[in-house]
């Protein structure tokens, strides 16, 4: 991931960027002071992250509940994709997969023939 710029509404400022420095993230002072509602409630941000390995996938998602983070549902693998959901502790949700790059460039069809 190179670079990824998004604004998420939280309720704790501080607790929002400790979570999301632990995952890897970076901050940007400037950005960080604006007062939006509360996103357990109406969320407003759903975000998907695809990283360079499964492995990364989950490394990533066990950081995020380490640092108050939850993961809702089972990750779902469907072979040429593998996708977990998390939810900050404000509950804005990302989505970290991964997809096989000849499924990235050629579509699922184009996988599947590889399998055969």
């Amino acid at each position: 991931m190179t670079a990824m710029f998004v604004n998420l509404p939280v309720t704790d400022l501080e607790r929002a960027k400790a979570f999301y420095t632990a995952i890897g993230f970076t901050i940007n002072p400037a950005f960080t002071d604006l007062p939006i509602g509360d996103p357990a409630t109406n969320p407003s941000v759903s975000t998907a992250i695809f990283l360079d390995s499964r492995d990364e996938v989950d490394k990533a998602v066990t950081a995020g509940i380490a640092a108050g983070g939850t993961e809702g549902q089972p990750a779902s693998d469907y072979g040429f994709m593998y996708q977990r959901q998390l939810s900050d502790p404000d509950g804005n949700m990302l989505e970290f997969g991964w997809m096989d790059p000849v499924a990235a460039s050629q579509g699922p069809a184009a996988f599947m023939e590889q399998q055969a």
